[in-house]
């Protein structure tokens, strides 16, 4: 596997996997090289790469709950956020922990923090932290790739979200 070094204002200085443009590339030796792919290609705003880390099925459920069908739409969905709101975002990650569950399948839980998100007014807005998590499966001369991927928003100090007047509000029950 080839690396590149992320340094400046973008990517946290970590070396990180320099993945295949499209399908058919370089093979992804490890599960959480998707985790570090999906950051790598989020810094370059790439979908083509961010999508060759799904398989042509696979689904992905984003923070709100929208769920994408396949690599077409997953690819589809990113472009339009980093044209929209993500242009000018940063994503890092800050922890990742892989679970296998047999030769070829593992799942792979990665904790991330994004800046440089804009409203749909064009204003910046605050910094974000989530978690995604990856199925995984080993295929062939690819090797692993995304069969499945959920992202979920962490909000600090909220143990769950409190529905009412059409809203969900962050909450915590401990005092």
């Amino acid at each position: 596997m080839h690396y590149r070094l992320h340094m400046g204002g973008r990517g946290n200085g970590t070396l990180l996997p320099r993945l295949p443009p499209y399908p058919g590339g370089m093979e992804l030796q490890a599960p959480e090289d998707i985790a570090h792919g999906f950051v790598e290609a989020w810094e370059d705003r790439d979908p083509d790469a961010l999508a060759v880390l799904f398989v042509e099925d696979a689904d992905f459920v984003n923070v709100v709950g929208l769920w994408w069908e396949d690599q077409k739409n997953i690819r589809r969905a990113h472009a339009r956020g980093f044209r929209v709101m993500f242009g000018s975002s940063t994503m890092r990650l800050e922890r990742i922990k892989v679970r296998r569950l047999s030769v070829t399948i593992a799942v792979v839980h990665a904790s991330w923090r994004m800046s440089g998100q804009f409203d749909p007014d064009g204003v910046r807005v605050g910094d974000r932290a989530g978690v995604f998590t990856f199925v995984a499966e080993r295929r062939g001369d690819v090797g692993w790739r995304a069969v499945s991927a959920q992202n979920t928003d962490r909000l600090d100090g909220a143990e769950t979200l409190v529905a009412g007047d059409g809203s969900l509000t962050p909450t915590s029950y401990v005092h």
